[in-house]
């Protein structure tokens, strides 16, 4: 398996991580072992992204009771439900394939998994051929304790849409010390984990963010992506709330001698109130978090 495409070893060799980034890759497999089958399983929400029949790029907030994703073979994975009707990526499943990024998540604990690769229906809802696995440290993800009792399932809010961001929302992104960001390449789609003190996501205008790339694995597979492709979409939960705020559009990285900036223009824009039916509660901030201005 070749751990990565011409875009992140372009960006690798910019940075001049090249050789940390080829030891990490070794860290990426494309089986499910039986640690990471039980933390699958155990998890109540899975990050998806994928193109939907126009090719944007979207994340997307998937939730359910433990168990509603689990392993069902050495490569496989199974999500019972499927994408919701009222998301921007229901129907973008196929029984052709469809490549999809995931991300499993523990807010509690701080860890997180990546699992990449080829989405099917299935009577349950979709299965995944894993065709990459691997864990992330816990740099810069917020803790928080889930406070719901009621069991996890589909949320039930209505969607609105636009073009931009209003002021509500650009003041919701402002506030923000997460959110996700899926983007493609010629060899699949990924799902990756963005997070910082309140502050660290930027609007620029309606439909202009920025953030900083902080320091992380040295992988590059968001940046490298980027740099091959540059369709992207973000996903801005809210914690307390269940609203889901989701983003798809272009974006780009800036190189300046001391820091990357990534800057994003959205095309579309999706608030959907009560997506989620979990709870969490205030974060407990990553101690990795930079200050922000």
């Amino acid at each position: 398996m070749v751990a990565y495409h011409p875009g992140s070893l372009a960006v690798q060799d910019r940075v001049g991580v090249r050789d940390l980034a080829a030891h990490v890759g070794r860290s990426i497999g494309t089986g499910i072992r039986p640690v990471a089958a039980a933390f699958l399983e155990a998890r109540p929400m899975l990050v998806i992204g994928a193109a939907d029949a126009d090719g944007r790029v979207w994340a997307s907030l998937l939730t359910g009771a433990p168990g509603f994703v689990r392993a069902t073979g050495p490569a496989t994975v199974s999500v019972a439900g499927g994408v919701p009707a009222r998301d921007p990526l229901a129907g973008a499943i196929t029984p052709a394939g469809t490549p999809v990024g995931t991300l499993a998540l523990d807010p509690g604990t701080r860890r997180r998994m990546r699992l990449n690769g080829t989405a099917r229906p299935s009577r349950r809802g979709f299965t995944v051929e894993a065709e990459r696995v691997f864990s992330n440290c816990p740099k810069y993800l917020q803790r928080r304790e889930r406070y719901d009792s009621e069991p996890a399932g589909p949320g039930t809010g209505t969607p609105h849409h636009g073009e931009a961001l209003t002021p509500a929302q650009a003041a919701r992104v402002r506030a923000a010390d997460t959110f996700f960001v899926a983007t493609a390449a010629p060899d699949g789609v990924d799902a990756s984990h963005r997070g910082g003190n309140p502050g660290f996501v930027r609007v620029d205008g309606p439909r202009e963010l920025s953030w900083r790339d902080y320091p992380g694995n040295a992988m590059f597979l968001t940046l490298g992506n980027l740099e091959a492709d540059g369709r992207a979409g973000l996903l801005f939960p809210d914690w307390e709330t269940g609203t889901t705020l989701q983003l798809t559009g272009r974006a780009r990285t800036e190189y300046g001698p001391e820091d990357r900036v990534v800057r994003f223009r959205a095309d579309r824009v999706v608030e959907t109130p009560g997506a989620s039916p979990l709870r969490w509660s205030p974060p407990e901030y990553s101690p990795a978090n930079p200050p922000t201005p």
